[in-house]
């Protein structure tokens, strides 16, 4: 059974999709936060959209954003929202991007949304009732072998200033599974986790907004989200790794090796 938050949750996601639509084909004005870390009008937009829906239906809650960073309110509650995550892919009209939504209630996350607007895909996870793809219930991979798997990862934003830079985990990786892919999102390479798609994913340097929904997700689908250490992953934790739990050994050992 749908909470009213998550109903709320998903009308907001797919509002803020449309606007990412109406704007994916158009000429955008980019501005830099980093060297190559970069901004679009679209991700204000979506962001403007969901703040102000937040605000709007529950007034006393907290909101932790990409962009406008904590708005602080003394609350239980806290929405935790990535209102464009793949921003370098929607500029260059890549279409890989996605929204992410959590609530967190009492410091642990509760509901998490992660919706790709082209595909139309509402990945969808409860505390303690699944996850689920536009309904249908989902489950990680049974895929037992690290050689046998398919992988996610990204770099971080410092690639080219950091030592930090995940290319020493990546050559390990790739020559211990199958195949690894580096799509742009966070989001959608754990929503995709959770769906079975991916059997592992690892990524250095996120922040809560690109994790808070999918390690949900994953958790909710059967799968296991750590740090590299294989201690249990928080909103804080520098590093995450997220598996279908049966090859999450194997990978650590190997992300050890590679460390």
């Amino acid at each position: 059974m749908e909470t009213p938050y998550l109903d709320f949750a998903c009308h907001i996601a797919r509002k803020a999709g449309a606007i990412l639509l109406d704007n994916f084909t158009r000429k955008h004005r980019i501005t830099y936060k980093g060297e190559i870390n970069l901004i679009t009008e679209a991700d204000h937009l979506s962001e403007d959209f969901l703040v102000g829906a937040i605000k709007g239906e529950y007034p006393t809650h907290a909101i932790l954003t990409e962009e406008r960073g904590n708005l602080a309110q003394d609350s239980d509650f806290r929405w935790i929202i990535d209102p464009l995550d793949g921003t370098t892919n929607y500029a260059h009209g890549y279409p890989v991007f996605s929204i992410s939504i959590a609530l967190e209630i009492k410091k642990e996350v509760t509901l998490g949304v992660i919706y790709q607007p082209l595909f139309e895909e509402l990945f969808t996870a409860q505390k303690g009732k699944g996850a689920h793809l536009n309904g249908r219930a989902l489950a990680v991979s049974p895929t037992a072998k690290l050689s046998e798997s398919l992988l996610a990862t990204g770099f971080p934003y410092d690639i080219r200033e950091s030592k930090e830079n995940n290319l020493n985990y990546f050559v390990h990786l790739a020559k211990k599974a199958q195949a690894i892919r580096r799509a742009g999102s966070a989001a959608l390479d754990l929503a995709y986790v959770a769906a079975g798609r991916f059997d592992g994913f690892w990524e250095l340097k996120l922040m809560p907004w690109d994790t808070a929904a999918g390690i949900l997700l994953v958790q909710e689908a059967g799968g296991k989200v750590t740090d590299m250490r294989g201690d249990a992953y928080t909103l804080t934790s520098p590093h995450i790794v997220a598996t279908n739990g049966k090859i999450h050994e194997e990978m650590l050992k190997a992300l050890a090796e590679a460390a």
